[in-house]
C-alpha cells in the first residue's frame, strides 16, 4: 500500500507542468511558519499579552474582517493585472503584521498587526486559486487542490509540534520567536515569485463575446446566479463550524473547559496533519467521479461526530480522556477537511469562465472570511460567560445544517460541475 501512495505521488508530480511544481515547491515551508502560530494566537493575547479573553476573540475576528473587506478588490486586480502581482502585495503585508505582531503589547498594536495580516489572508485564496486556475487543466486541477491542502498541512502540523514545545506562556520571548519565524517563511514564496514564476503573470482575456453577461460582470451579477449564492451559503457556514473556530472556538475550548497543556493542543494540530497527508490521496481517489455535493454532505456529517467528540472532553477535564478526546476531535475534523477540500474549490473553479475566476474565488473566499469573523466573536463571548454547552451546540447545529445546504445546492449545479459529466479540458491561459 505505501508503494501504491508514493506511486501516485510520483505520477502527480511527473503529470505536472513546471510552474505547477514551483508554486508546490513553497507551500510546506511557508505553512511550516503557520503552524508555529496558528493554535497559538489566542493563547498569546490572552495569556501572555493580557488581553481579556473576549476581546481577544474580537481581535481574532479583526482578520477576517479585514480579509473581507478587501477580497472583493483583490479579485477584481486579480481579472485585471494577474494573480501574481496580488499574491505579492498581499504577502508583504503578511510579513509586516507578523513581525509586527511579535511586539505587540496593547490591543490597539496587536489589532494593526493582525489587520495586515487580515490583508494577506483575504486576498491569498482568490489569488493563488486563480493562479493554479492558469496553470494546471483539466483533471489535474482538482488533484491539485487537494494535494496543495495535504502539503499545507503537513507545513501547518510540523509547526503546530514545534510551536507546542517552543511557547511558553511564562516566557513571551518564545512567542515573539515563533512569530518572526512565521513572517520569515512568509518570504519563500516572494523569492520563487520574482525569481523563477517572474514571466507568469495568472491573467486570462475576457471574450469579446461572453453568453449571458453584461458589460460589468461584477459580483452582483455573479450573485445572481441560484447556484453561486448556495454555494456561498455553504461555504460561509462551513467557516464558521470549521476553520472559524480553529485558532479561536477549539483552543479556548480545550484550554478552558478540557483543560489541556498547549503542547497538546499543537499535537492536537500535528494528528490533524497526519490523518490529511495520510488520507487525502485516498479521498481524492474515492471522490473522483462521485457528487462533489454528496461528499460536502458526508462532510458535515462528519464534522458534527468530531464537535461532539470534543464537548465530551468538557466532562473529564484536566486528565489523559480529555487529552485523547481533544487528538481525536482533530483526527475526525482532519477527515472532513479532506473532503472538503476535494469539492469546494473544484466546484469553483469549474463553475468561473476563465476571465472572472478571480471573482469567483472572492466570492468564496468571502464567505469563508465572513465565517472567519463571527467565529472567533462568538466562541469568545459564549465561553468568556461559561457557556461551553451552548457554544458546542451551536456548533453541531451549524454542522448538520451543511449537510442540508450541501443536498440542496446539488439541485442547482449542472453535473459537470458536480463532477459526474463528461471532462472538458480547459482552453489553454492568454
Amino acid at each position: 500500500m505505501p508503494t501504491l501512495s508514493r506511486s501516485g505521488a510520483l505520477a502527480f508530480w511527473d503529470e505536472l507542468p513546471r510552474d505547477g511544481r514551483w508554486l508546490l515547491s513553497t507551500v510546506v515551508v511557508q505553512f511550516f511558519g503557520r503552524g508555529l502560530t496558528l493554535p497559538f494566537t489566542i493563547i498569546y493575547l490572552h495569556e501572555v499579552r493580557g488581553i481579556p479573553l473576549g476581546l481577544s476573540g474580537t481581535l481574532m475576528g479583526l482578520i477576517a474582517v479585514v480579509g473581507l473587506a478587501v477580497t472583493g478588490p483583490a479579485g477584481a486586480l486579480v481579472d485585471r493585472y494577474g494573480a501574481r502581482r496580488v499574491i505579492l502585495a498581499g504577502l508583504a503585508c503578511g510579513i509586516s503584521g507578523l513581525a509586527l505582531l511579535a511586539f505587540a503589547t496593547t490591543p490597539v498594536v496587536a489589532g494593526v498587526a493582525l489587520a495586515l495580516f487580515g490583508v494577506q489572508l483575504g486576498v491569498a485564496w482568490p489569488a493563488i486559486n486563480a493562479l493554479v486556475a492558469t496553470v494546471v487543466h483539466g483533471p489535474l486541477r482538482q488533484r491539485y487542490y487537494g494535494v496543495n491542502f495535504a502539503l499545507l498541512n503537513l507545513g501547518i502540523g510540523v509547526g503546530g509540534i514545534v510551536g507546542g514545545f517552543l511557547v511558553d506562556v511564562d516566557r513571551p520571548g518564545t512567542f515573539m520567536a515563533a512569530f518572526l519565524t512565521n513572517a520569515a517563511t512568509f518570504a519563500v514564496p516572494v523569492v520563487v515569485l520574482l525569481g523563477p514564476l517572474r514571466r507568469l503573470h495568472g491573467r486570462a482575456a475576457r471574450p469579446d463575446v461572453v453568453p449571458g453577461e453584461g458589460p460589468g460582470a461584477g459580483y452582483l451579477q455573479i450573485l445572481r446566479r441560484p447556484e453561486v449564492l448556495w454555494l456561498t451559503v455553504l461555504a460561509l457556514l462551513a467557516s464558521f463550524v470549521g476553520y472559524g473556530q480553529m485558532e479561536g472556538g477549539f483552543p479556548a475550548f480545550a484550554r478552558q473547559a478540557a483543560e489541556v497543556s498547549t503542547r497538546v493542543i499543537g499535537f492536537a494540530f500535528v494528528v490533524n496533519t497526519a490523518v490529511i497527508v495520510g488520507l487525502q490521496f485516498w479521498v481524492m481517489n474515492r471522490a473522483q467521479g462521485r457528487r462533489r455535493t454528496r461528499v460536502l454532505a458526508a462532510m458535515g456529517g462528519i464534522w458534527a461526530v468530531a464537535w461532539l467528540v470534543l464537548g465530551a472532553t468538557g466532562l473529564v477535564p484536566g486528565g489523559l480522556a480529555a487529552a485523547a478526546g481533544v487528538l481525536v476531535f482533530h483526527a475526525v475534523f482532519g477527515l472532513g477537511e479532506t473532503l472538503l477540500q476535494s469539492a469546494l474549490p473544484a466546484i469553483t473553479n469549474d463553475m468561473a469562465p476563465d476571465h472572472l475566476r478571480g471573482r469567483y474565488n472572492a466570492v468564496s473566499s468571502g464567505a469563508f472570511q465572513a465565517g472567519t469573523v463571527a467565529g472567533p466573536v462568538v466562541a469568545g463571548f459564549l465561553l468568556e460567560h461559561g457557556l461551553s454547552w451552548v457554544f458546542v451546540a451551536v456548533i453541531v447545529a451549524g454542522c448538520l445544517a451543511l449537510t442540508g445546504l450541501a443536498l440542496a445546492l446539488e439541485r442547482r449545479v449542472s453535473p459537470q460541475v458536480n463532477g459526474v459529466g463528461n471532462e472538458v479540458a480547459d482552453p489553454a491561459p492568454a
